[in-house]
């Protein structure tokens, strides 16, 4: 062979490979990249139409704080309590992903402040009052929940009391996570919850596009690695393996937000036998309303329905369909959802860990 053609050989060969690079490893790298910002790369604002407020909950105190989180972003807590109340511990409430902040789950914190313990509860990075120009990626909610846990223990009237973790979806993944970096926790309530932070985007994923998203689970792995670090690997059941908290799981099976198989079914096949866990599966409550009493589901759902009807063939503005919940949503009801046999459970689980 020539030596002309050995050159050639060589560009030929170097060509191909880098084809292959950019078809196998670029390209599906960068398009990762592209679905995952797409997905994160945004901020969150509660909805004021299903706004909660302190007026709507008798005797809730709320104090305001300021902490920072990871990369200085400033994050926003409120303390909730009940005034003369001694608490026994304090409750800290991780939001789920996409509603916004922690204001949905006011409901939440003040049932526990009726019942002994104050709550922390905060709004995660690219979330209502947090700073933040994005959420970034689900791995950013273990670490936001690290540096509340952190700063909890620091805060006057919350320093020395027992934590516990309330985690709803996204939240109810960073509960569990978080305990690979805090064992000290006493106990947490993981609601409709996941085991790792892929499987979110796997689920939804695999639901919008089909099994293609499988390919493409390797590169998002590797973008949340570079991005989130040592967080992007921490899973559920390595936080149970850490700790010697108590764990109350809480599912639906007919979840198609996050599918039971997920989170509460691999927990169980795991843990089923073990004192510390404890579970509750229902069978048709859903993803979003899987902390109401049916009573209160019937309303949300009749509510929905009678609007639907006012606003038919309309198109309404945001400040209308506000103005229409603002004149027809039954603030007492709407404040008293939840299902309090569950809300029971989680509180004498609580503090049976005190």
């Amino acid at each position: 062979m020539t030596k002309k053609k050995k050159k050639l050989v060589v560009i030929l060969s170097c060509v191909a490979a880098a084809l292959i690079l950019i078809v196998f490893l670029i390209a599906p790298f960068t398009i990762s990249a592209l679905v995952y910002d797409d997905v994160f790369g945004k901020r969150f604002e509660t909805s004021e139409r299903y706004r909660f407020y302190l007026d709507d909950f008798d005797g809730l105190k709320a104090d305001r704080y300021e902490f920072a989180s990871d990369k200085k972003q400033t994050l926003v807590g409120y303390r909730y309590y009940i005034e003369d109340e001694k608490p026994r511990g304090v409750v800290v409430i991780a939001h789920g992903f996409g509603g916004g902040g922690h204001n949905s789950y006011m409901d939440v914190a003040y049932y526990f402040a009726q019942n002994g313990y104050n709550v922390f509860a905060y709004d995660a990075t690219g979330n209502d009052e947090s700073g933040g120009d994005c959420v970034g990626g689900l791995p950013q909610g273990v670490i936001d929940l690290c540096y509340a846990i952190d700063f909890v223990k620091g805060v006057d009237a919350l320093k020395g009391l027992p934590i516990m973790l309330f985690g709803h979806s996204w939240g109810g993944y960073s509960v569990c996570a978080a305990l690979n970096f805090h064992p000290e926790v006493k106990a947490i309530a993981s609601i409709s919850g996941f085991h790792q932070s892929s499987d979110l985007i796997r689920a939804q994923g695999v639901e919008m596009a089909g099994d293609i998203v499988n390919a493409l689970m390797p590169y998002v792995s590797s973008i949340e690695q570079i991005r989130f670090g040592k967080y992007a690997k921490a899973t559920a059941m390595g936080g149970f393996e850490n700790s010697q908290a108590g764990v109350f799981v809480v599912h639906s099976k007919d979840d198609t937000v996050v599918p039971i198989q997920y989170g509460y079914d691999l927990y169980y096949a795991n843990y089923a036998d073990n004192e510390r866990f404890q579970f509750l599966q229902y069978e048709d409550k859903g993803h979003n309303m899987i902390l109401y009493s049916y009573d209160g589901i019937d309303y949300l759902n009749e509510f929905s329905k009678t609007a639907n009807e006012f606003f038919h063939g309309k198109n309404p503005t945001e400040d209308e369909i506000s103005e229409y919940f603002k004149n027809h949503l039954d603030r007492g009801i709407y404040s008293d959802l939840l299902d309090r046999e569950l809300m029971r459970s989680i509180v004498a689980f609580f503090d049976s860990y005190l």
